[in-house]
């Protein structure tokens, strides 16, 4: 039973995987804009983030929206096959459980955060428009 179980939910995962996917892409959110000397600032803090994600996760989907619409320029790192970035999660994060922010400090330590809902909530407020508002 477990296995009919299983087979189950990979079919169910292949066959909605890409109407995500081109649900992503249809509905792109349009990025906020910066000033130019905000952006390179914004660029050079968020070259210390990496989003460890699935494509086809709704969790990670969300997670990718807000960070296009904030205009983050956030390396993506996919983490589902058998790979470096699976192990890099599993070793750094303990877990294999997307999305994942990597967050390397100024003295090169990590942080790894979980939760679409803390990740997002994290850039919002690090990167969104009252912390641009605010560096004018």
């Amino acid at each position: 039973m477990r296995i009919l179980i299983r087979y189950f939910f990979r079919a169910l995962r292949a066959v909605l995987t890409p109407v995500l996917l081109l649900g992503d892409k249809l509905t792109t959110p349009k990025s906020m804009e910066r000033d130019p000397s905000d952006q390179a600032r914004v660029d050079i803090e968020t070259s210390r983030l990496a989003l460890y994600q699935f494509p086809g996760c709704p969790f990670c989907i969300k997670t990718r929206r807000a960070i296009r619409r904030l205009g983050l320029n956030i390396e993506l790192r996919n983490a589902q096959p058998e790979g470096e970035h699976r192990m890099e999660l599993l070793q750094g994060g303990g877990k294999i459980q997307v999305p994942c922010l990597r967050i390397q400090n100024t003295e090169g330590q990590d942080e790894w955060m979980y939760e679409s809902q803390a990740i997002i909530h994290y850039l919002e407020d690090r990167f969104g428009p009252a912390q641009t508002a605010e560096s004018s």
